[in-house]
């Protein structure tokens, strides 16, 4: 295989899980990180022990500038991209809308979409068959949260995914012709780090009882669905949503 993988926000979670799946599946892979630098570093020598390719590099994918220089770098180090996982994103210390400042709500709105869009845009003029490239696959990390709306809690963050949502469908659609299939995966009540985020580490083990499969969710187990939907296996499914929910 002759692929290249690009996960953002790669240094935990969700998405060192997709990087170090996407490796063991022959991907040459860029683990995409905003801090801490040592914990992207071990999920590359992770994968390098292993036999994989991969590479740390440090942007922040709500920045334009960041973005060319991050996929400037994958060209050169690793090939043009050949599958992206769109997976950055933050959330805020629970609270109602009526509290919410502009602030909070920029910089939500800002990592959460626009770099979505930007590391699409960059992805798409490498992968598109109208501009040279062979085609190509991304993926969104959408949220069960576009569908739930997250009351009292992240109704920002809710928002957010409900627009990568909307991506997601509207964008599978403009490049389908071009070789490119866009999807998203909507986890929800997974163990990672960003609820602690929100101030409450432990969530997933309050609301569990309200999950049908009556668990948390694992990080491999997101990451297992987003390698099917980049896979040949998903070749005729564009435009698709897979939820890994517990059936919530």
């Amino acid at each position: 295989m002759d692929n290249v993988l690009l996960v953002t926000g790669s240094r935990r979670g969700i998405g060192a899980a997709t990087a170090r799946l996407g490796a063991a599946r022959g991907y040459r892979v860029c683990v995409n990180y905003l801090t801490n630098q040592a914990a992207a570093e071990r999920v590359v020598q992770e994968i390098q022990q292993k036999g994989g390719q991969a590479i740390a590099v440090a942007a922040d994918v709500s920045i334009e500038e960041d973005v060319l220089r991050l996929f400037a770098t994958i060209d050169q180090a690793l090939g043009p991209v050949t599958a992206l996982v769109n997976n950055a994103g933050i959330l805020a210390t629970q609270m109602r809308v009526e509290a919410m400042t502009a602030e909070r709500l920029n910089r939500i709105f800002v990592t959460n979409i626009t770099s979505y869009f930007l590391c699409a845009r960059e992805a798409i003029q490498r992968m598109s068959t109208k501009h040279g490239g062979r085609g190509g696959a991304i993926v969104n990390v959408s949220s069960s949260a576009a569908r739930l709306g997250s009351p009292g809690e992240y109704v920002d963050y809710a928002a957010s995914k409900g627009a990568i949502d909307t991506l997601t469908i509207g964008l599978s659609q403009e490049v389908a012709a071009e070789g490119i299939r866009v999807n998203a995966v909507r986890p929800a009540f997974i163990y990672t780090e960003i609820h602690a985020s929100g101030g409450e580490p432990g969530r997933v083990d309050r609301v569990k009882q309200f999950v049908p499969m009556q668990r948390g969710g694992h990080a491999e187990e997101v990451a297992n669905a987003i390698l099917w939907l980049l896979s040949d296996e998903a070749s005729y499914s564009t435009g698709a949503f897979i939820d890994v929910t517990g059936g919530k």
